[in-house]
């Protein structure tokens, strides 16, 4: 299968994913938009829709052991929901610094969720801007809501 890559707007952002049939390899946030299509999942998710991207394939990258099994437990977040870094670590059997290393090094956000990793006393970072990370949590919480999802 072709190997297609494209963008769609998120506020001000453009989410631009790297991706083949249900398989996400990059996911990156810019200003600018990249032509092409993304996958519809992305698609519906960044409308709005209460659908979760980290039912999505991620392709293949070398997470080293640590960050694979971070990767495991940040997939397991429910839509609308949050974990604090020190309980994705303990979950991990990790340090909540090596969750948060292991958050910026991701290379395919919204399918492995790190938007909802939060820092205990706030929302903590986010790359390239803290304000994508309240973007995504904000419109999950209200959509949570809205479409009256549960907790699988």
């Amino acid at each position: 299968m072709e190997e297609l890559s494209g963008s769609a707007r998120l506020g001000l952002w453009f989410v631009h994913v790297r991706w083949s049939g249900t398989t996400v390899f990059q996911v990156r946030f810019s200003k600018s938009p990249l032509p092409g299509p993304v996958p519809p999942l992305i698609q519906q998710y960044l409308a709005g829709r209460p659908v979760d991207p980290a039912s999505l394939d991620v392709g293949t990258f070398p997470p080293g052991e640590h960050d694979a099994a971070v990767y495991r437990e940040v997939r397991k977040i429910p839509y609308g929901s949050t974990a604090t870094y020190g309980e994705v670590a303990g979950r991990a059997g990790t340090a909540p610094r090596a969750v948060g290393q292991a958050m910026r090094r991701n290379p395919v956000p919204l399918v492995i969720p790190c938007h909802r990793v939060v820092s205990r006393s706030g929302r903590g970072g986010f790359t390239p801007d803290p304000e994508i990370k309240a973007l995504l949590l904000d419109m999950e919480r209200k959509n949570r809501r809205r479409f009256h999802c549960v907790d699988k």
